[in-house]
């Protein structure tokens, strides 16, 4: 049995958004309903080294396919300086799971970025006003682009302001959008007045506040994925209607995790987790009216969701490096 090698240009040319988008909210559906395996998410910490590894498992069953893997994924924040290399790496081992006979060794840097907008996608789908043309985004580091291919799937965006305290990041980022939207530098609350703001950021000092936030922005918050991060003002997310991906995650290393410790936050301020929406036990936005937020830390079934999209189209078009690690 043939193992196929992926490497980033390739898992990027078979992840097709649209599809993406559309397998990870079945994942979100797959965990509310019980129909996923996802062990915590294992840490080997490095301090010899300033780095960690971390491992990701899941298995996942939606309505007509299912998929299993585990992601292997590092934070080495000396990488750029020291080695030129990134400070996070990923590799994805998607297996049958009937067999567990390894199908794909792919590239998990590229899938993260992927199944990270697709996220937000989906979140905006059914939390965002039905007619949103605008996109904020605040941070435009590589998680910026797949936050506008993916939430272009779902509204028709035409407009996008790009925030960030890097001139040239901001630079690349209108060169590469230039020609297929209206897309500008603008300051935080400009980006914030968008129908739809993605903030992809790690600070841990929040940087976008209440009055930053138009009264019906969906606010997609994707920069917290570690204790202490926290790009939004606690008066905003009290604010607003807040929906989570995962209790236990976004409360240990999500948005809320500071006001949550704190005590500023509990219970009663998260309104409930993406899985209820999609599967149609809680609603979406139900007014034109009111701050919406999506705080996503990222669940290991959205990267094996994501992997078994990248699998079956390089497989169809004989993409990748075929290899025989498995002796028969």
């Amino acid at each position: 049995m043939e193992t196929l090698l992926l490497d980033s240009g390739d898992v990027d040319e078979n992840a097709r958004m649209g599809e993406v988008v559309a397998a990870v909210e079945s994942a979100f559906a797959a965990y509310e309903r019980g129909h996923t395996k996802m062990p915590a998410k294992s840490y080997v910490d490095l301090p010899k080294y300033n780095g960690d590894f971390r491992s990701m498992p899941a298995y996942m069953a939606a309505e007509d396919w299912d998929a299993a893997g585990v992601k292997w994924v590092n934070v080495h924040p000396d990488n750029p300086e020291k080695f030129d290399l990134p400070t996070v790496m990923g590799t994805m081992i998607y297996s049958d799971p009937e067999t567990a006979v390894p199908l794909a060794i792919m590239d998990g840097t590229e899938l993260t970025m992927k199944r990270t907008g697709a996220a937000a996608a989906v979140a905006t789908d059914h939390l965002a006003v039905a007619d949103a043309t605008s996109l904020g985004i605040v941070g435009a580091g590589v998680q910026s682009y797949t936050q506008l291919d993916a939430i272009a799937e779902v509204r028709d965006i035409s407009t996008v302001v790009v925030s960030d305290v890097r001139d040239e990041a901001v630079d690349r980022f209108v060169e590469v959008y230039g020609d297929a939207f209206d897309v500008r530098r603008g300051s935080i609350e400009e980006a914030g007045h968008c129908d739809v703001l993605s903030t992809v950021t790690p600070v841990e000092e929040p940087i976008v506040s209440r009055e930053d936030v138009g009264d019906h922005t969906h606010v997609n918050a994707m920069g917290a994925d570690a204790e202490g991060k926290h790009e939004l003002a606690d008066e905003l997310l009290l604010d607003a209607t807040v929906v989570i991906d995962d209790f236990e995650q976004c409360t240990h290393s999500g948005e809320v995790n500071v006001p949550w410790s704190e005590g500023v936050m509990d219970a009663d301020d998260i309104y409930g987790e993406i899985g209820e929406i999609v599967t149609g036990i809680i609603d979406g936005r139900t007014s034109e009216d009111g701050v919406t937020v999506f705080d996503s830390t990222g669940l290991a079934i959205q990267d094996v969701a994501a992997a078994h999209v990248v699998y079956e189209h390089a497989a169809d078009n004989e993409n990748g490096t075929p290899f025989e690690l498995i002796q028969t």
